[in-house]
């Protein structure tokens, strides 16, 4: 019995034996395939390592000229509030000129459509006195004339 023992252990270390052989070799292929996959990636970091410095430096960039835009639109900022300034004067300004130019166009209309009028009521005087003065050397011609003709007759 204790052959028919050790032929069992014998079996079955042999077939142990075969499994191990059998699992050795995907595991050896597995091995192959991420040592593959580890170089692959040591690559892979060893490029993008220079391209993740050039996006460090060009976001860098972006940033130092991003100030400068806010730098710049704070100066345009306050030019504009000048602006308004000068805006709102003008406007302050422009107001009380139209409002001096009604008053002086009011004292000086009323003076002068008086200064018009009496031109105007002038001549209509002067002509109505020429004409009156000629209706009158009419009548008396007239007069003078129905006169003479009456110490003719």
């Amino acid at each position: 019995m204790g052959a028919a023992g050790d032929v069992a252990g014998l079996v079955a270390a042999g077939a142990f034996l075969m499994l191990v052989l059998v699992l050795a070799v995907p595991i050896l292929r597995l091995r192959r395939t991420i040592d593959a996959a580890t170089q692959a990636i040591t690559d892979l970091n060893a490029r993008t390592e220079p391209l993740i410095g050039n996006v460090t430096a060009t976001v860098e960039g972006v940033n130092v000229a991003l100030g400068q835009v806010q730098v710049s639109l704070d100066g345009v900022n306050a030019q504009l509030a000048r602006i308004d300034t000068i805006t709102a004067h003008a406007q302050q300004v422009s107001g009380n000129v139209a409002n001096l130019a009604t008053v002086v166009a009011a004292a000086a209309s009323n003076p002068l459509v008086k200064v018009a009028s009496f031109g105007y009521g002038l001549r209509k005087a002067a002509s109505a006195r020429r004409h009156a003065d000629t209706e009158r050397e009419v009548r008396a011609t007239m007069k003078d004339r129905r006169r003479g003709g009456r110490h003719q007759v």
